[in-house]
């Protein structure tokens, strides 16, 4: 019996989950057991860390992840050296979980996005792309474990936007009988998915609302010469007051008024959009604190406007349901309670779902569909023609 077979008989399958975001804080990795598949998959996170990139790698990345800096050496050697780290991840957490390799089944890797444009890009061409490097077959090599990647190409060729691909997993995970459900996910750039009530796949929608960490994340890093590269439980923020005149101008960008389904990045969110509200707030002679505040306000506000412009006049929510690292901010989180009231925002711990580890679930369970043959995009959440399976298999034979 071959290795793919063995692998697809199993009715629970052990899956390395392995996230790389766009806040670039390193790789959040998770040991899960997938037992099924379809809507009635169920997961049970086994162990869960995130491993920091060294400065030197977040730079890179960064570097790559511009059209002026992004040369083809530097990309090529890039997709191997975060191969290595990934593999290095995956090592880490089965350790970490008193596992070895041999008790791992699969591997599901997103990879480190350093380019994402699905409605055509800067060439002439005018071609949907999207780029995630960290070469699985690094990954299967070292750890000798079959590795699930690039999991949105396979959207994009279908017409897609090819992201947000949590909407899947959030309807297998989430959805309820009882409640409609707003799953947020605040990441470097944030995302929701929508689940009515008693929903089936073709009644959920998401998208991505815009920034997430990374606007915050770009401020905080001009404002103190590198010397943070966040702010930390949101402590900046909560000492200053909001500008509510750079809020409203800054979320006249046309992004955020531009109909479902659509994704985004840092390629549209990135320095040049944390840039526009410095010059906007210096101009006004706001404190450090004051812009950190109001950079807290635009996130928390685009994702609250984006409700009430796509979400509210379709379904009436019950409650919002949150999780990733944007949580630990709780200046952020508090906004988010204030501006959603009274509609509930809660952490998907509370629905069973740990907030910190579920992106790298997701991928678990994304990778564990797609070795079953199951399609899990969803083109209410993307765009895309039709449902596909998502993901290329890199196999590799116990032993190797």
């Amino acid at each position: 019996m071959n290795e793919l077979t063995r692998i697809a008989r199993k009715r629970t399958r052990r899956v390395i989950g392995l996230m790389a975001g766009t806040s670039l804080d390193g790789i959040s990795a998770a040991v899960v057991d997938v037992t099924g598949s379809g809507p009635d998959t169920k997961a049970v996170l086994l162990e869960h860390a995130t491993f920091a990139f060294d400065p030197e790698v977040k730079a890179a990345i960064l570097k790559a992840s511009s059209p002026e800096t992004g040369t083809v050496d530097l990309l090529s050697e890039l997709n191997f050296v975060i191969g290595e780290l990934l593999a290095e991840a995956a090592r880490k957490i089965v350790e970490q979980s008193g596992l070895s390799m041999a008790d791992v089944d699969l591997i599901g890797s997103h990879g480190q996005t350093v380019y994402h444009c699905p409605r055509g890009g800067r060439t002439g061409w005018g071609a949907a792309s999207t780029l995630q490097i960290g070469e699985p077959c690094v990954l299967a090599e070292r750890t000798g474990v079959t590795t699930v990647a690039d999991f949105r190409t396979r959207d994009v060729a279908a017409g897609g936007c090819g992201a947000p691909l949590v909407p899947y997993v959030d309807f297998v995970l989430l959805r309820s009988e009882e409640k409609s459900r707003v799953v947020l996910n605040i990441g470097g750039i944030a995302n929701i998915t929508v689940l009515p009530k008693g929903c089936a796949i073709d009644d959920v929608f998401a998208f991505d609302t815009g920034p997430g960490n990374i606007a915050i994340d770009g401020v905080v890093r001009v404002l103190t010469g590198g010397k943070q590269e966040f702010d930390s439980e949101g402590k900046l923020a909560a000492e200053g007051s909001v500008n509510l005149g750079i809020v409203e101008a800054v979320l006249g960008h046309e992004y955020f008024g531009t109909e479902p389904p659509k994704s985004t990045g840092r390629e549209m969110f990135g320095s040049e959009f944390a840039g526009l509200i410095l010059e906007k707030a210096r101009a006004l002679g706001l404190s450090q604190n004051d812009i950190a505040a109001t950079t807290t306000a635009i996130t928390a506000r685009s994702i609250h406007d984006a409700c009430v412009r796509f979400v509210y006049p379709k379904v009436k929510v019950d409650e919002v349901v949150a999780s990733g690292g944007g949580t630990r901010n709780d200046t952020l989180a508090r906004m988010l309670k204030d501006t959603f009231t009274p509609v509930p925002v809660v952490m998907s711990d509370e629905c069973g779902v740990n907030s910190m580890a579920k992106e790298a679930i997701a991928f678990a369970v994304l990778a564990n569909e797609a070795i079953s043959g199951g399609r899990a995009n969803v083109p209410g959440a993307t765009g895309a023609r039709r449902r596909v399976i998502l993901g290329k298999i890199v196999p590799a034979a116990k032993g190797d």
